[in-house]
């Protein structure tokens, strides 16, 4: 099968994935069988462009990268908005990676939907969709025997969700406990340095990890949506944002900071939801002092982390970065890749 793809949202993250197809399409068709064209972009800012024979994606990132709009393209149908991209392209998997509002999940969920309706593979590293209506978005894709991955929406490019799915198939997931937010776990390695709180997060900001307004970083928000989404998609556990309690960052003091590590401990912003014998969950995202002995207090940085708590193997934990153009469109590639792969076996 060819991959005849259509691009919703054109930031960082679906530059990203453009730039390791081009990078890597060779190799990936010699290894994987993997075969693409992208048909279409279309983005609220960037512009929108289509071409029924195949975009050149070289010509497409310079065209970004220069600040010029998608519509400058040479050669294609221009102006269409998303929905119609999704509708009346000649494409059979949507890249969905706009900009969404992650308490409600729109304007991703309408993408979403749309596309499997219509029988369109979807693969996207929008949170909200998943955090809102995940299970049933799962559902309506296998009704309409089509695909919808979402790798990317918790550790990026880290396979946090398809280690859960396949390589611990078979175990029972009892819980899980983790570093979600890199931007928090940034900021707390520079504040055990020394580094007051205010400094640390405009370095943070500086360097990217931090948006202007860190609040849903810092006050635990990003976190509680990626604990939802572990607790239903892994644990099999309907929970809301209100049921997950919640404490960011921004109290912790440089004083705490030298105490804890006097006493041979870290503090990390953790996000965990356990079972409980009654079937119930408790979910939480709160900082927490470790001990040095605890693999997540020895994860450092920008980077994540995520324990599962099995019954079979115990304890298992993956470590990777959480963020990145690159990173975060490498998830975007592990979906297709998935993808291709079930195609693949189905049809031989």
């Amino acid at each position: 099968m060819e991959f005849k793809i259509a691009f919703i949202g054109f930031g960082t993250v679906g530059q990203g994935l453009c730039e390791i197809l081009l990078e890597k399409k060779a190799y990936l068709a010699q290894k994987y069988s993997f075969q693409y064209r992208v048909m279409a972009i279309s983005d609220l800012l960037k512009g929108s462009v289509y071409d029924p024979q195949g975009l050149d994606l070289s010509r497409v990132l310079d065209l970004v990268r220069k600040g010029k709009k998608l519509d400058e393209y040479t050669g294609g149908i221009t102006g269409w908005d998303s929905l119609r991209t999704i509708r009346e392209t000649d494409s059979n998997v949507i890249v969905e990676v706009t900009y969404t509002d992650v308490k409600t999940g729109e304007p991703a969920i309408t993408h979403v939907k749309t596309a499997l309706s219509l029988g369109k593979h979807v693969v996207s590293t929008n949170k909200g969709p998943v955090i809102r209506q995940g299970v049933e978005l799962e559902t309506l894709a296998t009704a309409h025997s089509v695909w919808y991955g979402f790798e990317g929406v918790v550790l990026a490019g880290t396979p946090s969700l398809n280690l859960a799915r396949y390589c611990l198939a078979g175990t029972r997931i009892q819980g899980f406990k983790g570093i979600l937010n890199g931007t928090t776990n940034y900021i707390l390695t520079r504040m055990e340095e020394g580094m007051p709180y205010d400094e640390a997060l405009q370095k943070a900001q500086k360097l990217g990890y931090a948006e202007a307004d860190p609040t849903g970083d810092v006050e635990g928000w990003d976190a509680v949506g990626k604990v939802v989404i572990l607790t239903k998609m892994v644990l099999g556990k309907h929970i809301n944002w209100e049921d997950v309690k919640r404490k960011g960052i921004t109290r912790i003091t440089k004083k705490e900071i030298q105490k804890a590590k006097a006493e041979g401990k870290r503090w990390k912003l953790i996000g965990q939801a356990m079972i409980q014998p009654d079937g119930t969950v408790k979910a939480q995202v709160a900082p927490q002092k470790l001990q040095v002995h605890d693999p997540l207090a020895g994860v450092s940085e920008a980077i994540n982390a995520l324990t599962y708590y099995t019954d079979e193997l115990g304890p298992v934990t993956i470590v990777g970065p959480g963020a990145g153009r690159h990173e975060t469109g490498f998830a975007l590639l592990i979906d297709l890749l998935n993808l291709n792969s079930t195609l693949q076996k189905t049809s031989s």
